[in-house]
């Protein structure tokens, strides 16, 4: 059952004359409206019941002995200020009316005889007038109230936010050091794994490495985007995977020599390469730079017979850098060639088996080579500190990959790499990245 909401009370009026004839017209001309009327002879009668009842709206003849109207209401508004004050006059005194509208902040004054209906309306109307005042008072209140609990809910929905924001924040921070830690990771795998390919024979070893370097700073010279870079030193790192499956024999064997099914295993490799890497998403582009890195700028390559500019740019750069490295340590032909030698013989191919864009970059590289000293310091290996960052590859004297670039030395690695270097009895020297030197 629903509770029922009980009716409100009904306006209080007080009427205050000195006249009993004039209170006893007054309460039978209000009775039918429905009020509640209380009656007074006088101010002082007036005021003990104002501060007995609950007035709503008071009515006061003027002139009363002892405290007249003016007097009275005036106390009333000082005491009872919500109350409404109506004040009837029946003489034609203009300066004390005056006065007491002035003083008592009357609602209206009336003068005597009255008009029955005039003085009901004058009441209803001042009865609802207040009704809306007071009901615009509650609402004004309200609306404060709620303004300052939405203030308040505002203010802790900030706090929220920011502590949120800044959880999410430390989240994401987190997530970029996991992020950062593992490509890290997984750069380092493939350097290592690069470098177990090239175990198979220790004539090659740090050909991958050799190659990846000078492709990224080829690219570098040409002003190809960060993540291109990568791409092709990743690229150049296991630009010869596909070798991994050939016999111990065809190591041994400089290009020239392969004959047969020997030489098209060979010409297979670059796809093979290419084929192992594609369960990979993210080396996607790496592959397709392995797979092409054979190809011929005149087209007479292999496996697909590319060329000019349909042979992707990062692997017209790894053909450069790979064979200018093959001619060095004799993969591609019966001799080996020293630095000058193998420049020479990639520039008279010029157009034919190499890309020309990257023949200038190469002899621009080899003009001015890039200087990393503004970036990195020697350091040597008895000097190590904990929280230093490799700068470059720690290689060991067979080409072998001890420690990746960017690494980070705790203590347990400055430990062992002090360690090895004493058992070897090596000088070593370490590039360290500067930024990480300590202060």
């Amino acid at each position: 059952m629903s509770e029922q909401t009980s009716p409100p009370a009904p306006p209080t009026l007080l009427l205050v004359d000195d006249e009993p004839s004039i209170l006893s017209a007054l309460r039978r001309l209000f009775r039918p409206c429905g009020y509640r009327i209380l009656t007074a002879e006088g101010g002082a009668a007036g005021l003990d019941l104002l501060a007995r009842e609950n007035v709503d709206l008071v009515i006061s003849d003027m002139r009363m002995p002892e405290m007249d109207g003016a007097q009275f209401l005036e106390r009333v508004r000082a005491e009872w200020p919500r109350a409404v004050r109506i004040l009837l006059t029946g003489y034609a005194d203009m300066t004390a009316t005056v006065n007491a509208i002035n003083k008592g902040e009357i609602y209206r004054y009336i003068a005597k005889p009255w008009d029955d209906h005039d003085i009901v309306l004058i009441v209803r109307d001042a009865l609802e007038r207040q009704q809306l005042q007071g009901e615009n008072s509650r609402l004004l209140a309200l609306t404060q109230s709620q303004n300052d609990e939405l203030k308040a809910l505002n203010s802790d929905l900030e706090a929220r936010v920011r502590a949120r924001t800044a959880e999410i924040e430390q989240v994401n921070g987190f997530l970029n050091i996991a992020n950062d830690t593992l490509k890290q990771s997984f750069l380092v795998s493939i350097k290592i794994f690069s470098t177990l390919l090239e175990l198979r024979d220790g004539s090659v070893g740090g050909h991958a490495r050799r190659v990846a370097d000078l492709a990224r700073k080829l690219a570098i010279k040409l002003k190809l985007d960060a993540k291109t870079q990568q791409n092709i030193f990743i690229a150049g790192l296991l630009h010869d995977i596909g070798k991994i499956g050939f016999p111990d024999a065809m190591f041994a064997k400089p290009v020239p020599k392969l004959k047969g099914e020997e030489l098209a295993r060979y010409r297979k490799h670059s796809l093979v390469g290419a084929n192992a890497l594609l369960p990979l998403p993210d080396l996607k582009p790496v592959a397709d730079l392995i797979r092409a890195h054979h190809e011929h700028f005149d087209g007479q390559g292999f496996p697909d017979g590319l060329a000019g500019l349909a042979i992707p740019l990062g692997a017209r750069i790894l053909a450069v850098a790979n064979d200018y490295d093959g001619l060095q340590i004799g993969t591609l032909s019966e001799r080996r060639f020293n630095a000058d030698e193998a420049k020479s013989l990639l520039v008279k191919s010029c157009g034919k088996r190499y890309c020309p864009v990257v023949i200038d970059a190469l002899l621009d590289l080899h003009n001015a080579p890039i200087e990393d000293g503004e970036h990195e310091l020697q350091v040597p290996v008895d000097r190590l500190q904990v929280g230093m960052v490799l700068a470059r590859d720690l290689i060991a004297r067979d080409g072998s990959l001890l420690l990746a670039a960017d690494y980070l030395l705790d203590a347990k690695l400055v430990r062992e790499i002090q360690a090895y270097a004493k058992r070897e009895a090596l000088s070593l020297v370490l590039h360290i990245r500067r930024d990480s030197m300590p202060h």
